[in-house]
């Protein structure tokens, strides 16, 4: 057995017993690297020590319904929470959004990952909270840790054949998040919308239906006194812009499949003109796009208003300009989801390694040459298909030099502190602390 796992661990009974939360945090940085590179064994031992020594520490993956359930009653308002995903150097960029938390006291932060980001950045669900843990562990961070799924999507020409099967796939996914303590999960079945139907109920009928089987599953099996926050989605990104009238019809028919009494949806997505990534030109640089704070303004207010939700929220926002992030607080957005430009700081910084970028590149010309695009220009390529990097690379960017991954955690501290602060998000302690529950759930344990 490996030493630093004897050392925290009693395994002479049948089930592993914890011997001292602080000796996990003495040794987090082995820890966590057997919780994502050890052997199977290895890997369950090291994750159910995070688990049980978190919250003994002071950090305790929690739901924010309640703060969500708060905003939509009308007592907290004036902030956007920002979700971001933890793609590539996983602890790193956590321990750096921990410490931003902390120096901002932006506990309304979440950290989250998406169905297709788990898949390119090998990064299963139970692997993905117990590293954002760890972060919180080494950062001695003490609160209520926010993990998402987020974009848990349906795969319309899978669904278009085998509906059971995709659902299946969605409710394995589920499953696995929740056993790992994902105590918010975002249903994205807008990618089902039918818009060969006149009427917009019709239309989003089939939104609606998966969304109320998805959603009832999770109350199944949500652990006692965790209500576990669900969000849901009416428009695909990249795609027109969302409206009142589908909003209401997709919740409309929601509720009517689930009954007046269902735990409903905290928020719900929109889209208003971005798309996931931005979208690059041939020079390298990310296209403008015109965001309709109007319609997240309309939306965000029908939600609170009309359902008790925090909001709407917005995705694919990382790429926009700075000067931008400052207005989604102002019209009432509940929350941001940002992903890409993280991944661009960290791939495009001054010292990130030129023969490993050389490689990434180089892999994606080979491996992934069916998705180029028709015109597309080598940046252009490299610039879509690099996230896919993540999870074939997993072992050499975790393995960077300590003063390489020092350099880049500090550039991104500082740009998640000026996010937080342009989102005022900043300050959301003590009115996060007011409204949410922080329950410890034992992780179960693996058998010896």
């Amino acid at each position: 057995m490996n030493s630093t796992l004897a050392d925290i661990l009693d395994l002479s009974g049948p089930r592993p017993q914890l011997r001292d939360a602080k000796a996990v945090r003495a040794q987090i940085d082995d820890v966590v690297r057997l919780a994502v590179f050890g052997s199977d064994q290895e890997k369950a031992l090291a994750r159910y020590a995070i688990h049980t020594a978190a919250p003994q520490l002071g950090a305790v993956s929690s739901s924010i319904w309640g703060l969500y359930s708060a905003r939509g009653r009308g007592e907290v308002n004036g902030f956007t929470c920002p979700a971001v995903n933890i793609r590539g150097m996983a602890y790193d960029m956590s321990r750096a959004l921990f410490r931003a938390i902390k120096s901002t006291d932006a506990t309304a932060t979440i950290f989250e990952l998406a169905r297709s980001e788990m898949g390119y950045t090998f990064q299963e669900p139970a692997e993905l909270a117990a590293v954002v843990l760890a972060a919180a562990i080494a950062e001695d961070y003490v609160g209520p840790v926010f993990i998402q799924g987020d974009h848990f999507q349906a795969n319309a020409k899978k669904f278009a054949t085998d509906a059971e099967g995709e659902t299946k796939a969605l409710e394995d996914l589920i499953r696995k998040a929740v056993a790992a303590q994902f105590y918010c999960i975002d249903i994205d079945a807008s990618t089902l919308v039918d818009l060969s139907f006149e009427k917009v109920r019709d239309q989003q009928a089939p939104n609606s239906k998966l969304t109320a089987r998805l959603s009832k599953l999770v109350r199944e099996l949500e652990p006692e006194g965790v209500t576990i926050s669900l969000g849901g989605e009416i428009g695909e990104v990249g795609k027109e812009n969302s409206t009142v009238e589908e909003l209401t019809e997709y919740v409309d028919g929601f509720r009517e499949i689930v009954g007046g009494d269902f735990t409903g949806l905290a928020k719900v997505s929109v889209q208003t003109g971005t798309s996931h990534g931005g979208i690059p030109l041939p020079d390298g640089t990310i296209a403008s796009v015109a965001i309709d704070f109007d319609t997240l303004e309309q939306l965000s207010r029908v939600s609170r208003e009309r359902y008790g939700m925090a909001g709407a929220v917005q995705h694919g926002a990382s790429t926009l300009p700075d000067e931008l992030f400052h207005r989604f607080p102002s019209v009432e957005t509940a929350e941001i989801h940002l992903a890409t430009g993280f991944q661009n700081i960290m791939l495009g910084h001054e010292r990130f390694p030129s023969d490993l970028l050389d490689e990434m590149r180089r892999w994606c010309e080979s491996e992934l040459s069916n998705e180029r695009k028709s015109g597309e220009t080598d940046t252009q390529f490299f610039y879509k298909t690099r996230k896919k990097v993540w999870g074939p690379f997993k072992p050499q960017t975790w393995g960077l030099p300590e003063d390489i991954r020092g350099a880049l955690n500090a550039e991104l501290q500082a740009k998640f502190e000026f996010l937080i602060r342009q989102l005022k998000a900043d300050g959301t302690k003590d009115i996060t602390l007011r409204h949410v529950v922080q329950k410890p759930v034992e992780l179960a344990p693996p058998s010896l």
